[in-house]
Parts: C-alpha cells; sequence; structure tokens
C-alpha cells in the first residue's frame, strides 16, 4: 500500500518536509533504496550511502540539510529509531494468510472462537480452548485444552500452547515458540549425588548412583498483556503453581524460561537467555544476550546484564551486572584489564627473579 510522506509524518507524530504528497510504497537502506523507497537515514554515516540508491525521499535526523543530500522530500522526528516502531507498523505487508478458518484445521467443537478469529491450515485447537476476538492462530498452530488467548494475538507458524496456559491481549509468538512443556524436575529416592555437592560446595560425598524419578508439572503458565516471544524460546509451566510472565515483557529467539519462574512487567530477555526454575525477576530487567540464571535466586528491578553474564546469587535493584561470576559493570572490567596485563606481569616477575639470582650467587 502506497503513502503519501505527509500521511506517513502525520501517522508518525513527525515533521515533513518538500514534496510531501510523493507517494512512497516501501522502505529501504539508503544504498538500496528505488524512487519509490523511503531511505531510512537516520544518521550522517548512513546519509553518505545515499548517492549510491535512488531515494527521492528520506527519514532523516533532526538538523539535517535534507536538500543538500539531494532529497525531493524528508521526514524528520526528535528520536527517529523510535519512529522507526510506527513506520514499520505501516509498511508491515503480513503473512499473506487467508481469514477465516482453514478447512484442513481441526476445532473442537467445545472450543470458543471470538470474531474475527483466523485459523490456519492444520492447525489444532483443543476442547474448551477460549481465543479472543481477532486473534490469528497461523498454521500448523496448536491450543491445548482450556488455554486462554486475549484478543488480538497474533500466533506464528507452529507456535505451540499448552493446556491450562492464560495469555493475555495483543500476544504475539513468532515460529515454533512452545508454552506450557512440563518443568525439567527429577528426583532421587535417597539424597543424589547432586543435592550432597550443592550442600558442600563440590563433596559428592559416598552418595551412590541412582535413578532419576520424574516430578510432573501440575501448574500451568500465565502471560500478562502485550507480551511478544521469539523463535524457538520455551517457557516451561510451574510444578504446583503458574510459571509466570508479566504485561509488556519481550523474550527473544531461544530463550528458555524454567518452571516456576516469575518475570515482572517490561522485561526484555535477549537471545539464548536461560533462566533456571523457581527464580524471580522484577520489573524493567534487561538481561543481554546468552545471560544465564541460576535457580531460585532473585533479580531486582531495573537490572541490566551484559551479554554472557552468569548470575549465581540475589542481584539487588538497579544494578548493571557483566561476567561470570556476575559482578558490578565497572568491577567485571577492571578483572578484564588485570587479566590482560596477567602476561606482561608473569614476565616482569621472571625477569626480577633472574635479577635477584645474580645478586645473590649462593641461591
Amino acid at each position: 500500500m502506497a503513502y503519501t510522506i505527509e500521511q506517513i509524518a502525520t501517522a508518525l507524530g513527525a515533521k515533513a518536509l518538500g514534496a510531501v504528497d510523493m507517494e512512497i510504497d516501501g522502505l529501504a537502506e539508503p544504498a538500496d533504496a528505488s524512487a519509490r523507497d523511503l531511505a531510512l537515514a537516520m544518521k550522517p554515516e548512513y546519509a553518505d550511502s545515499l548517492p549510491k540508491g535512488a531515494a527521492r525521499a528520506a527519514m532523516v535526523w533532526d538538523g539535517a540539510d535534507w536538500q543538500a543530500l539531494g532529497l525531493e522530500a524528508a521526514i524528520i522526528s526528535p528520536r527517529p529509531r523510535y519512529a522507526m516502531s510506527g513506520l514499520t507498523t505501516m509498511m508491515d505487508p503480513g503473512q499473506g494468510w487467508a481469514d477465516g478458518i482453514h478447512p484442513s484445521a481441526v476445532v473442537d467443537e467445545t472450543a470458543e472462537l471470538g470474531a474475527g478469529v483466523t485459523v490456519g491450515p492444520l492447525a489444532v485447537i483443543c476442547a474448551g480452548a477460549r481465543i479472543g476476538a481477532g486473534t490469528v492462530i497461523g498454521p500448523q498452530c496448536f491450543v491445548g485444552t482450556d488455554a486462554r488467548i486475549g484478543t488480538m494475538g497474533f500466533l506464528r507458524e507452529g507456535v505451540r500452547i499448552g493446556a491450562r496456559v492464560r495469555i493475555g491481549e495483543r500476544f504475539i509468538a513468532q515460529p515454533g515458540a512452545v508454552v506450557g512443556g512440563d518443568g525439567f524436575s527429577y528426583v532421587t529416592p535417597e539424597k543424589s549425588s547432586v543435592e550432597q555437592a550443592r550442600q558442600t560446595l563440590g563433596d559428592q560425598g559416598d552418595t551412590r548412583s541412582q535413578s532419576w524419578t520424574r516430578i510432573h508439572s501440575l501448574g500451568a503458565v500465565s502471560i500478562g498483556d502485550d507480551v511478544e516471544l521469539g523463535s524457538n524460546c520455551t517457557i516451561d509451566r510451574g510444578t504446583i503453581r503458574d510459571t509466570r510472565i508479566g504485561n509488556g515483557t519481550k523474550i527473544d529467539n531461544l530463550v528458555m524460561v524454567g518452571h516456576n519462574v516469575e518475570i515482572g512487567n517490561d522485561s526484555l530477555l535477549c537471545g539464548c537467555v536461560g533462566i533456571a526454575g523457581s527464580t524471580r525477576i522484577g520489573n524493567n530487567v534487561v538481561l543481554g544476550g546468552q545471560t544465564g540464571v541460576s535457580d531460585n535466586i532473585f533479580i531486582g528491578d531495573n537490572v541490566i546484564t551484559g551479554g554472557g553474564t552468569i548470575v549465581l546469587s540475589n542481584i539487588p535493584e538497579g544494578r548493571v551486572m557483566l561476567g561470570y561470576p556476575a559482578m558490578k559493570m565497572e568491577t567485571t572490567m577492571e578483572v578484564f584489564k588485570g587479566l590482560r596485563r596477567l602476561k606482561r606481569l608473569f614476565t616482569d616477575v621472571a625477569d626480577l627473579k633472574k635479577t635477584v639470582s645474580k645478586l645473590n650467587p649462593s641461591d
């Protein structure tokens, strides 16, 4: 669908300049832009590539001399990257799925589907499930018995929602996300070597090898409003109580959330994060990619971890953490600097030993 520069700027709350009646069909990076694309030249370094493309209009930074860049029109936003949220929403062509319920879908007669629900090919919706109005269930999705999904949800291909899971409004799940698998919970008839080692910090004692017995997961998963899940992430159901995800939380690809975990509102879990069971995470927490979090600990509000951080103990609110084990970022950076100096330090010590040996021949 085509929009004029003025229509786009109005929708974004931005400023339109130049030929505001020019029509735009799509978005492109400056070097790849055609004459009907809006080039995304939001920083001076991006604008340097404009001559390589054919863009006549661009979104530029506040204060840019857009005419000197050879443009006929421009959109200026004080926060261009934030404006991209609305811009990409306008230009998203969607997945091209047809509305309505596909003939190959299996929908139990006791399931309740709200007005305007779409169910794609080969999807399965089980007994007692309730799907809110306007929600899209994509191809090959599964919605379990008595599960609840709120209005205006969007499940991409192959999403699995387990029995009795509760999901709020405007839920988005990317291909392959799984919500409501059983937790990883096993126990031995007698005290195990793992329990002994954990209690003694390393000593297994004389515990013997035993077989593991499964603990079933009787809880479910409760997810708030405006939550998004990335591709192939997994959220395990609770053992007795529900695993809980708060409103507005966004979870990236390949993230694993263990049983009984509680995550607050508006938190961000980046790719390959792993959270072990029964951990509590506060509001507005950001866990960088590949952060690992141990079980049964607490992370306070507004905590940020850098990529690859391993969290083994509680973190008070407001901390910025990095490293293995997680420490304050400034402390970890000093440790890293020290590590880089170690080789030089060893060389210096070796040289000093030689000097001392020459001064004391009897040694």
